[in-house]
């Protein structure tokens, strides 16, 4: 697997966020940071996640994409796009309930290929943690399984 790298772009108000090869906790830094920026902007008309050339996606970044989609939703009542065209990652994203919080798409997205890679944000070991924590107790919140799958870790975390 390729090393994850998340790419972006943006037109008017409409975001496109792309996250490309394996794309781990090493990232959430990077993608939360882009994630509150993209959300500040008061241009912001909507966001589209393409997911076509993501080879991998841990806990973590789905924990982040379900927090960008309850956000959206939230702050302003639409759900947004996210685009995949890898059977294994939609059955992963479906099965922790990801595709109640996005419109989900699995075909390529029209914007395949545009975006500018953003920079890795570093975090440290405790902000890492923090973020991790995070998005397991988002992921708990979407559905009673992912309760169950992810109590344990988070319970080990808070302990930290």
């Amino acid at each position: 697997m390729s090393e994850g790298r998340v790419l972006a772009a943006r037109e008017h108000g409409a975001y496109v966020l792309r996250l490309v090869g394996d794309v781990r906790l090493t990232l959430c830094a990077t993608i939360e940071d882009y994630v509150e920026h993209m959300l500040k902007d008061p241009e912001f008309t909507s966001v589209w996640v393409d997911l076509c050339d993501a080879e991998g996606i841990d806990s973590t970044t789905l924990g982040q994409l379900a927090k960008l989609a309850l956000e959206v939703q939230e702050r302003f009542a639409f759900r947004p796009a996210l685009y995949c065209c890898d059977q294994g990652i939609v059955r992963l994203l479906s099965s922790m309930g990801l595709d109640r919080l996005f419109e989900m798409y699995e075909k390529t997205c029209c914007a395949t290929g545009c975006g500018q890679a953003i920079p890795m944000i570093p975090g440290s070991e405790d902000e890492v943690r923090e973020r991790v924590l995070e998005a397991h107790r988002i992921l708990m919140d979407v559905s009673d399984e992912n309760r169950e799958r992810f109590q344990d870790l988070v319970t080990s975390l808070e302990r930290g």
